[in-house]
């Protein structure tokens, strides 16, 4: 069974078997996770996760991220894996189209606590937890979105529950009933996208919360289908829309590693509408155009996109919500034009409630690519026509900070320092994450986000 061959790889990977530049790759993530959990922590985002996580309490096991209260492991988890994907800046690997910091992250921190793990124990437990969701999530691409479904909500509870039970210890049969349990609480609708409603910020949360209980129910001598994945009532057959390849959540395991090709977002939106904005600032190419004499936008998007980031609200009126906003192409395309970038302050109330953003909004027309493949690594094209009858051609080959045209270091390291506000002791941070194999644990990352976050 493919459970079994995934948890005996789990179960066995030691931070010497991480080539180098996986290791390094899990640091950057971890990064950008700690950074965009400090800006939604700073900025007010994530509150419900984070009260309830406190009124659940629970033995002194671990501290939520940014905070200083310990809670229970699965408590604290929860609160911190809202928290890393509230503002929806957190990674994403393209073919999976997974947000994996979201969930592996959460879990790692709060059991690695639990149990005292070292910095590289707990590097080792992410990494498997970014390995995991990529690969369920690239044995049948896009298939859950098109059933209904937020992939990582899907996925996240089995990449957790491995997370916690190789931190915890756990055999190899115990580990095939983690994921088998923790199969019975993948979902995630996607309805969010017709409402106002905070589902999908808190879809990290359920499933990391779960993830960790599925393995401490497996640890308890409770039993998980260990056909959990290929069963006819799997994982993939009960919650995909499209043909899936259960090879793909093993092929090449421990020599092709997915955790080194995750995408990190320069844009504090949905992944799918990157390349749109990217091909639009191509297009602008540096000037700042008088959104009074554009007559049309016309953008080229892949299929799967468009009902992810087009539905039937966006361009025709303002977006319902901050978090709304943030799958509204046609509003964040036009925000882009008035204020020349897309950033944290795009996606506030004040900024959503623009009329004159609205009213260039109205003037983007989505055509259909009909270009195959991932969604989330397609090339973008954008036309932009003036009133004076000129036309500015924006084309690119795919969106920053994919694998394909990565983030590098010093960007990495400019978006975390900016989601900290530029705080003093976000270097010794960003340090310290990226020399996490050598800290004795966590103690010392979490009081330095903790501080950073507290700011005004």
């Amino acid at each position: 069974m493919t459970s079994r061959d995934l948890a005996a790889w789990a179960g066995q990977l030691t931070f010497g078997d991480l080539p180098g530049h996986v290791r390094h790759a899990t640091t950057r993530h971890l990064l950008d996770g700690i950074g965009n959990a400090v800006a939604a922590r700073r900025l007010g985002h994530g509150r419900a996760g984070w009260s309830v996580a406190a009124a659940l309490g629970g033995p002194p096991e671990a501290r939520p991220l940014t905070g200083n209260q310990a809670h229970s492991a699965p408590a604290a988890g929860m609160a911190t894996a809202v928290l890393v994907h509230a503002l929806d800046f957190d990674d994403t690997h393209a073919g999976a189209l997974v947000h994996a910091t979201a969930v592996a992250l959460p879990a790692a921190f709060a059991v690695g606590q639990q149990v005292r793990a070292s910095g590289a124990q707990i590097l080792t437990a992410t990494t498997v937890g970014l390995e995991t969701a990529c690969r369920l999530g690239l044995a049948s691409p896009h298939g859950f979105h098109s059933r209904g479904l937020h992939a990582t909500g899907v996925v996240g509870p089995l990449a957790a529950a491995l997370v916690t039970g190789t931190l915890c210890g756990l055999t190899v049969d115990q580990l095939v009933d983690a994921i088998g349990i923790a199969g019975s609480a993948a979902g995630g609708l996607l309805e969010f996208l017709d409402t106002d409603a905070d589902t999908k910020a808190l879809h990290p949360g359920t499933a990391t919360l779960n993830g960790i209980l599925a393995a401490r129910l497996a640890a308890a001598g409770a039993g998980g289908p260990p056909s959990v994945l290929e069963g006819r009532r799997g994982l993939y057959a009960a919650l995909s829309a499209r043909d899936s390849d259960i090879t793909a959540v093993t092929a090449g395991l421990g020599s092709r590693w997915e955790a080194a090709a995750i995408g990190i977002k320069p844009y504090p939106s949905c992944q799918l509408m990157h390349v749109t904005l990217d091909a639009v600032g191509a297009a602008l190419a540096g000037r700042m155009v008088d959104p009074a004499r554009i007559t049309e936008i016309e953008v080229h998007l892949h299929p799967d996109s468009i009902p992810i980031v087009c539905g039937p609200n966006t361009g025709v009126a303002a977006p319902r919500s901050t978090y709304d906003g943030k799958f509204d192409l046609p509003w964040s395309v036009a925000a882009l034009i008035h204020d020349g970038t897309v950033d944290i302050a795009t996606y506030t109330a004040e900024s959503i409630a623009r009329a004159a953003v609205l009213a260039t909004a109205a003037k983007v027309r989505v055509v259909e690519s009909g270009i195959g493949g991932p969604a989330a690594a397609a090339p973008g094209h954008a036309r932009i026509t003036l009133d004076d009858g000129r036309i500015l051609h924006g084309r690119v080959a795919g969106s920053r900070g994919t694998v394909a045209l990565p983030l590098d270091d010093t960007e990495l390291r400019a978006k975390f320092s900016a989601n900290c506000a530029d705080h003093p002791a976000a270097g010794e941070l960003a340090d310290r994450v990226f020399a996490l194999a050598d800290e004795p644990g966590l103690s010392a990352v979490l009081d330095l986000a903790a501080t950073i976050a507290a700011q005004n």
